[in-house]
């Protein structure tokens, strides 16, 4: 009797597996892809930062993580990120806060010129810097005629970053400011509280979960941050430049895992916090999604001031990214400004190969990110499978590890057999599709809990499959899902650097890393001409998908 009782789960779970042959099937070949290709770099990354040690493994590793360089790289780190977290999300703020409540003028142009940041190399900005504010830059030497302007260091990253990421603090609180019901604000309005008080007892602490998670989400992307750093951090390094420089510099394996490592901390704890304390906690009362939200900050005394900040980030925004536009244009900026055609002329005739294999590498890597998030969004949510657990946190970790960390973990576990793959442009769609699988997880899986079960029940009742009821009654309605999913994907496999560039090899170089190589050989001219023409393929495929989404909700 009861080893009857003790065999029952184990014929429920067997009588589930053979219910869904195919999706188990999915499900462990997407387990599988998880764990070779996001865990267990992860982990051979760690095992490498202790080897070495004889026996005493913890007094090892607390001898390397008290020397002077890493404990001065790690200081570098937190700081910029704190620092540039607390700017980026003040601004994202003050920018989400001025298009919701408020009748400030030219919302829609704003709001696009603002995200311009998002889909640009990471280090688009830096070069704009250097060319400005540099030695041989624009206003410091030709208008100001300041020689040798220092504009490397702490204060230029801050700047540079807080701008870069000031758009993800933005989205991040505009959608909470947008979704909060404004019942309570409109009956404080109506018993004539002013509006600062409305702000300072109402909207803020309504809005605290998106601040603390902006802040969190920033500081993560801050700390992980390689471009920036690499291209104008001077003798301001940070772990993520320590371990770069370790591995290729010095060829280190050892000190590149070890300070990988370091940096997996903090940007794991942060994440974490994020995951599973802020995102779990809402401070709005939503009883119906209101239709609209009122614009009640009609007073210029305080339109205006916010306008002035927003304009004024706009601003800053063209002008940076105007002056690689007109640099493109330069025969060598610094020295020579005429006018000339030559950078594009040299880059058409015999630099185009890494821009084609950057597109057709993220062409690759795009619909893996898509389809393989989306069915992991929807065994998650709607299948038990045993093991899902794996899944779930293989994903989450790699998403929430550095760059740096998954690209060492790739050259130390794919450069022997059986997984020699170093070199190939496997290993790098491998490292795209990681690194941007989890926003195709989130997308699918936010879609899929505003679809009622009962649905996909009633066509299962009906006779389908468990594969038809998903092909034909569930992917159909994760189509805005879909295209989210693949617009980011597109964006940042096209535009990503930290963890590729351990991996490009001679036949496979990409765009992001020609652009820094003509950075650090100080072609300034042909980086933003190359800079340039991935904007503008950004901006295209981007207009592109969303003409399309466009289409699709009006066939609807």
């Amino acid at each position: 009797m009861a080893e009857a009782v003790a065999r029952q789960p184990l014929f429920a779970g067997a009588k589930k597996l053979l219910a869904d042959p195919w999706l188990f099937g999915i499900f462990v070949l997407l387990t599988i892809s998880v764990l070779i290709f996001a865990i267990l770099p992860i982990l051979s990354v760690l095992r490498m930062a202790v080897s070495g040690a004889d026996g005493d493994v913890l007094g090892t590793i607390a001898e390397r993580l008290t020397s002077p360089l890493i404990l001065r790289a790690f200081a570098n780190t937190l700081l910029l990120g704190a620092t540039s977290a607390l700017v980026a999300t003040v601004v994202g703020f003050i920018l989400a806060f001025a298009m919701t409540r408020t009748s400030m003028w030219g919302k829609r142009g704003v709001h696009l010129i603002a995200l311009l940041p998002v889909i640009s190399p990471p280090f688009v900005i830096a070069l704009a810097m250097i060319l400005l504010f540099g030695r041989s830059g624009l206003v410091t030497r030709e208008l100001l005629g300041i020689p040798n302007s220092n504009i490397y260091g702490f204060h230029s990253l801050v700047f540079i970053q807080a701008l870069a990421f000031t758009p993800i603090a933005y989205l991040n609180i505009r959608g909470m400011l947008e979704a909060m019901d404004s019942a309570l604000e409109d009956a404080a309005a109506m018993l004539r509280a002013s509006q600062w008080t409305i702000f300072r007892r109402i909207t803020l602490p309504l809005s605290m979960p998106a601040i603390l998670s902006s802040m969190l989400l920033v500081f993560v992307k801050s700390i992980e941050d390689f471009g920036n750093p690499l291209v104008i951090g001077g003798n301001f390094n940070t772990l993520a430049i320590e371990a770069y420089s370790q591995l290729i510099g010095y060829f280190n394996l050892q000190a590149g895992a070890l300070l990988a490592s370091v940096l997996l901390v903090p940007s794991l704890m942060a994440f974490m916090v994020h995951r599973y304390w802020v995102s779990k906690r809402s401070y709005v009362t939503v009883t119906g999604k209101p239709a609209t939200q009122a614009i009640r900050i009609v007073h210029p005394a305080i339109v205006w001031p916010l306008a002035m900040v927003c304009y004024a980030l706009v601003g800053i925004i063209i002008l940076l990214y105007g002056t690689v536009i007109w640099v493109s244009f330069t025969r060598i900026p610094g020295i020579d400004w005429t006018l000339t055609f030559e950078h594009y002329e040299k880059i058409f005739a015999t630099g185009l190969q890494p821009l084609w294999n950057s597109l057709t590498l993220a062409a690759i890597a795009t619909p893996v990110v898509t389809i393989g998030g989306v069915l992991i969004a929807y065994l998650l949510a709607r299948r038990n499978f045993p093991g899902s657990f794996i899944l779930r946190f293989g994903t989450l970790l790699a998403f929430a590890a550095p760059g740096t960390i998954i690209g060492i973990g790739y050259v130390t576990v794919f450069n022997t057999a059986p997984l020699l793959l170093t070199g190939t442009a496997f290993i790098i769609v491998a490292a795209m599709v990681v690194k941007t699988l989890q926003v195709g997880i989130e997308a699918g899986t936010n879609q899929i809990r505003q679809v009622d079960p009962a649905i996909e029940e009633a066509a299962s009742v009906l006779g389908a499959s468990n594969a038809r009821v998903f092909t034909r009654v569930t992917l159909p309605l994760l189509k805005p899902a879909l295209f989210a999913a693949m617009s980011y994907a597109f964006t940042r496999s096209l535009t990503t650097l930290s963890a590729i560039i351990f991996l490009v090899s001679a036949n496979w170089t990409l765009i992001t890393v020609t652009i820094l190589n003509q950075v650090e050989t100080l072609r300034m001219g042909l980086a933003a001409a190359y800079s340039v023409i991935l904007i503008t393929i950004v901006l295209t495929v981007l207009a592109v998908m969303q003409l399309l989404l466009g289409r699709s909700h009006n066939k609807r």
